[in-house]
């Protein structure tokens, strides 16, 4: 293993962890926005998007320190070969590999909890959308909505 190797690593790590800063952000936005609106109207499903959120944020946290770790160790990864200690370079680069490992399956499982907030979301506007309906009478001549 040469010095080059771990280096092939250092775009993939940093653009890696520009992708989770940005989705740090998004949840930000989200929970702000949902702060606005529980201030407006109490809700369930307000109470099960915040659970989500901070099950999105402690998974975040996660998948952000082993991203972290992973960049720190493939670092020291470089170091160890620049100085000759191949088999430490290699032992180093090895757990820097399970690092960034570790920090996908927490981005896969963060994504997996997204998905489920956007289906109770979807499920909300769901149910309001059967409750204004429901008290209006059909009326046959209407035109169906365009764009379904």
């Amino acid at each position: 293993m040469t010095l080059t190797t771990p280096a092939l690593l250092f775009p993939a790590i940093s653009l890696l962890l520009l992708a989770y800063t940005n989705r740090f952000l998004t949840l930000a936005q989200l929970i702000r926005k949902l702060a606005e609106e529980e201030r407006d109207a109490h809700h369930e499903v307000a109470m099960r998007q915040i659970l989500l959120l901070r099950q999105r944020i402690t998974l975040t946290k996660r998948m952000q320190m082993a991203g972290v770790l992973s960049f720190l160790l493939c670092t020291l990864s470089m170091f160890a070969l620049f100085l000759s200690l191949k088999l430490l370079g290699m032992l180093l680069f090895g757990v820097s590999l399970i690092s960034l490992s570790v920090s996908l399956v927490f981005s896969l499982w963060e994504v997996k909890i997204s998905t489920n907030a956007l289906n109770v979301q979807l499920q909300d506007m769901e149910m309001l959308s059967r409750t204004r309906h429901a008290g209006k009478p059909s009326n046959e001549d209407e035109e169906p909505p365009r764009g379904l």
